[in-house]
């Protein structure tokens, strides 16, 4: 048990869209994720995701809307809802999912499918 500093931990990798695991909780993970550009449509059948900003603009956009978010606002997304997130500049992002979901969902295999377990 310590405190984890979120700003060394973001510091700590470059890659986009690619979540590392800061801690885990009741089977659910906490993930870092720096984000640029979009990301693929998918959705998740059986796990609800939220996306928290720490640092800079993020969206989440659905197939009737976009919902804009900036530091210090979050989203959740409800399972089987189809989904894809976006940021015009890098942002960096906290994701709070079970620790089972892939981030790409049912999105076929990519190079936005991260492996999982990553820890930071």
């Amino acid at each position: 048990m310590q405190a984890i500093d979120l700003a060394e931990k973001f510091a700590a990798f470059d890659e986009h869209w690619r979540p590392r695991v800061a801690a885990q909780l009741n089977g659910q993970d906490v993930r870092l994720v720096k984000v640029q550009g979009t990301f693929p449509w998918h959705s998740h059948a059986e796990a609800e995701e939220m996306f928290l900003v720490w640092k800079g603009r993020f969206r989440v956009e659905f197939r009737d809307r976009t919902v804009a978010l900036g530091p210090g606002q979050f989203i959740v997304v409800p399972r089987g809802v189809e989904h894809r997130t976006a940021a015009d500049e890098e942002a960096e992002v906290l994701i709070f999912e079970p620790s089972e979901v892939v981030n790409t969902g049912d999105a076929p295999t990519s190079e936005f499918t991260a492996p999982m377990g990553a820890m930071i």
